[in-house]
């Protein structure tokens, strides 16, 4: 009974917070029309939360309509998070306060096949530079969130097999931190938080689909607000769909056909080097589609009708309200957003298609981090995440 009580009360405290930090309620009064409680209850819980440091409330302006209600709005000095993106070539993070504010960020190139050690060294490094530039205590951080190129065992953090993760399989993230930074490590794919950050960043889709068109093809999953991972958290796998007509194009996997090895970033460059273009890796293909290269342009919106006739199934499978398109080759949109539009509308039902926005990533390379940032602050002001939060805030 005892444990009841007191998850019904961090589940109580957890919805105050979450509405605050939504924007859906930032006034006392507000929140109890939010949730039907009584003035008190509503009262003692903000109480709590504000002594805690999870919660701050401002005295507003005057106006000429008299002096409007405090505002309630997250701590933006207690309590911060660190995002982290991880590409096959970059590594990203962000230094922001638990509404997402972004305080500091740093991008590096790296090699994600140097193996574990030698990245989360880089990551840790970039961390304390982070912290220190902008005077900041490392005891400031809360959570820290963490996207990997491939699959992820989200509930241990534990990386799962990856086609280009070398040294990597079953490695534990959370694991390098544990010595370093005494908080929860939040680790996912990277299509997942890119999509997360997404979802987040637009607020009126509540089913979307972000595919990411960089090195490699993957794409995250948003059904009914909440990050869909499947059963064993390769849900949104499609670099690996098999395209018809295609298998004599060997994947990475093992398999023939992927449309990860057809359309990918690093089969584009592949197919231009063929040609005899200077193309090592996905940004060299934005480059030579940028400079006007003919073959490069016709390569590209191949790849656009081929990541459609995949797109164009999903449609029809999850129905969802907004498919966004990230990564480096969705910097060429009119070249490639097109041609995956017109498959999509041309190949599922009208009834999945009516309503459906096919769009730019909003956030561009910044989705990754952000989405990884905003995951590790909606943990802080879950049940679990609120309760760890005022037990440390205790001692």
């Amino acid at each position: 009974m005892a444990n009841s009580a007191e998850e019904r009360r961090l589940a109580g405290l957890s919805e105050l917070a979450c509405l605050v930090a939504d924007g859906v309620a930032t006034t006392r009064s507000a929140l109890i029309a939010a949730t039907g409680l009584s003035r008190s209850a509503v009262a003692q819980r903000v109480d709590l939360l504000i002594e805690r440091g999870l919660l701050v409330e401002s005295e507003p302006l005057a106006t000429d309509r008299g002096r409007p209600p405090y505002s309630l709005d997250l701590a933006s000095d207690e309590a911060l998070v660190l995002g982290v993106d991880l590409g096959a070539t970059h590594s990203r993070i962000a230094l922001t306060t638990l509404g997402g504010r972004v305080l500091a960020d740093e991008a590096r190139e790296i090699d994600i096949n140097a193996g574990p050690e030698r990245i989360l060294g880089g990551v840790a490094e970039q961390i304390a530079k982070l912290c220190e530039a902008n005077g900041r205590a490392p005891e400031s951080l809360r959570a820290i969130g963490i996207g990997v190129p491939g699959p992820v065992e989200a509930e241990s953090g534990t990386v799962v097999r990856p086609p280009i993760m070398q040294g990597w399989d079953g490695y534990r993230v959370p694991a390098f931190f544990e010595g370093r930074y005494p908080v929860p490590v939040l680790v996912d794919n990277d299509v997942n938080m890119m999509a997360f950050g997404e979802y987040v960043h637009r607020r009126e889709s509540e089913h979307l689909l972000f595919v990411k068109v960089g090195t490699g093809i993957g794409c995250g999953i948003v059904a009914g607000g909440v990050l869909h991972r499947g059963a064993s958290g390769a849900a949104g796998d499609i670099g690996h769909i098999g395209l018809p007509g295609h298998d004599d194009v060997l994947c990475h996997c093992g398999n023939v056909g992927c449309v990860e090895a057809v359309a990918s970033g690093s089969a584009l460059a592949a197919a231009l080097r063929a040609e005899g273009l200077d193309a090592r890796r996905a940004g060299d293909v934005v480059r030579l589609v940028s400079e006007g290269h003919p073959v490069a342009r016709r390569q590209v919106r191949l790849a656009g009708r081929a990541i459609g006739e995949v797109l164009a199934a999903l449609v029809s499978f999850h129905n969802p309200d907004t498919i966004v398109v990230g990564g480096v080759l969705a910097q060429l949109h009119e070249d490639l957003l097109a041609d995956i539009r017109g498959v999509i509308y041309r190949r599922a039902l009208p009834l999945a298609t009516r309503t459906l926005k096919i769009e730019n990533s909003m956030l561009g390379e910044q989705a990754g981090v952000l989405g990884s940032a905003r995951l590790a602050s909606r943990h802080l002001l879950s049940p679990r995440g609120i309760g760890a939060f005022l037990e440390a805030r205790r001692r």
